[in-house]
């Protein structure tokens, strides 16, 4: 069957769509829990670094707030062996597991020490559930609307995210301008809010944690584990019969002598190397191009374009209502479109916004000029760079080693993320605001001509044809 007659019959396909988007959604939600715990620490972070008296110091800062991608990248690291061995749910079912016991240890942490020792839990909470929650979503898709459900992801990721600046914003009390570091750390904020904004995440943790016993498994894992009588009913409750035979015998074509076992070396076979680049340099450009920085950093940011505290916490929600909107933009473009020009379009419009942000804090521009430059590059993110990284890995590796490969790029995404995250502050005191949104933007130049040059289109394409395309 050539593939534009099997887009025509996957679009004239009767699909189970809520089906669909129930086991899509509950997946997603190691994004929500992803976004939230990545930047709850954000509105917290004025208020935990005087109780733990660390705000004079830029490397235990940096150390609070990059601790997480240590685990992060272990999570990413063991994400691939536990995937392949287990499955796609019970993996996720212990990512819910540890964001419940991270959210809960990092509210009680009563020293520094404690706090990022929980703080490290919860990053490997994160680095399963970014590597696990989009494949699990692409691997159970219809292909013409893959991109779309995958999508599902980041948007639950971006909820996460603004429930967080939401929690933050209602749990805090208006701090009074000119305080002193000795006022906040006395006050309410700095004994109990800051733990109330990690206590809240244990909800969502508990709901995921028992939603997730109701996912069916894989049905491209169950096939590649030999387990092909467990993989029809699931397909079959996707689109029917037909379908369902369609599919596991397209699935069974790549999976020919393989074993259930899959040695990692094999990942560096050359005949993989191509998609592995393309998958480790998207993975890297998503974090270096900058953008997480607004999130995590946002009181320096906000601090530097002459806002308060209280404020800070307020334009924080602005942003994160940006990101929302902008997601949704995404997830009706992204089988519409395509996600080459989609990720074109972010990496150019990010360096041009990044030129605008750097010249803004050059020349000393103060309040709306710069949250509105912040705004802009939000939005293009959203609707670029942020959803449709994952889209991309999670379907241009081959099924024998997508659980690995995904594994590898997610570790290289934390790595950058690690390097990204504690590195701001050490430009930001090196090179200012300006110069270090300038940095960013010669980065988001870089992705530019590397997706023009190397990336390919996948709109509308099976796993199996996209494998067929990229591997020789």
């Amino acid at each position: 069957m050539n593939s534009n007659h099997k887009t025509n019959f996957m679009k004239n396909q009767s699909f189970n769509n809520f089906y669909l988007f129930s086991i899509s959604m509950v997946s997603a939600m190691g994004g929500l829990l992803f976004g939230y715990d990545w930047v709850v620490i954000g509105g917290a972070k004025p208020f935990y670094e005087r109780f733990f008296d660390i705000s004079n110091s830029a490397n235990l800062q940096a150390w609070a707030m990059s601790s997480a991608l240590i685990g992060c990248i272990l999570g990413a690291v063991v994400s691939g062996a536990i995937s392949d061995k287990f499955g796609r749910k019970w993996p996720l079912l212990l990512s819910a597991f540890l964001f419940t016991v991270a959210s809960l240890g990092t509210g009680w942490a009563s020293t520094y020490t404690v706090f990022v020792a929980f703080r490290i839990i919860g990053g490997v909470g994160i680095g399963l559930a970014s590597a696990l929650s989009p494949m699990y979503i692409a691997e159970v898709a219809p292909s013409h609307l893959r991109g779309r459900f995958v999508s599902l992801n980041q948007m639950t990721l971006v909820i996460g995210i603004l429930a967080a600046q939401i929690v933050n914003l209602l749990i805090a009390e208006k701090v009074p301008a000119g305080v002193t570091d000795e006022f906040i750390r006395n006050s309410w904020n700095g004994q109990m809010g800051w733990r109330w904004m990690f206590y809240a995440c244990a909800v969502p943790s508990i709901v995921f944690l028992l939603l997730a016993f109701t996912l069916p498994e894989s049905p491209r894992w169950l096939m590649k584990a030999g387990k092909q009588e467990k993989a029809f009913p699931t397909l079959n409750k996707i689109g029917g019969e037909v379908y369902a035979r369609e599919e596991m015998s397209n699935i069974q074509a790549t999976l020919n002598d393989v074993t259930e076992k899959m040695d990692f070396k094999e990942l560096f076979h050359p005949k993989f190397r191509n998609v592995l680049v393309i998958g480790i340099v998207i993975a890297v450009f998503q974090q270096w191009c900058g953008i997480n920085t607004v999130f995590n950093y946002a009181e320096e940011i906000f601090t530097a374009a002459g806002y308060g505290v209280s404020d800070t916490l307020f334009n924080i929600v602005i942003t994160g209502t940006v990101n929302l909107v902008f997601t949704f933009v995404a997830m009706f473009t992204v089988d519409k479109w395509g996600r080459k020009k989609l990720m074109v379009f972010g990496a150019s419009g990010l360096a041009i916004t990044y030129l605008l942000l750097g010249a803004a804090f050059y020349f000393e521009l103060k309040g709306i000029a710069v949250l509105s430059l912040v705004i802009i590059a939000i939005a293009i993110y959203a609707m670029s760079l942020a959803p449709i990284t994952w889209v991309i890995l999670s379907e241009i590796f081959p099924n024998r080693v997508r659980g690995a490969a995904m594994a590898l790029s997610t570790f290289a995404l934390w790595i950058a993320c690690f390097i990204l995250t504690y590195t701001f502050p050490l430009l930001n005191k090196s090179f200012g605001a300006a110069g270090t949104f300038w940095v960013y933007a010669a980065i988001c130049i870089l992705g530019f001509f590397f997706i023009m040059r190397k990336l390919p289109e996948t709109k509308g394409k099976t796993l199996e044809e996209i494998e067929s395309e990229l591997v020789k």
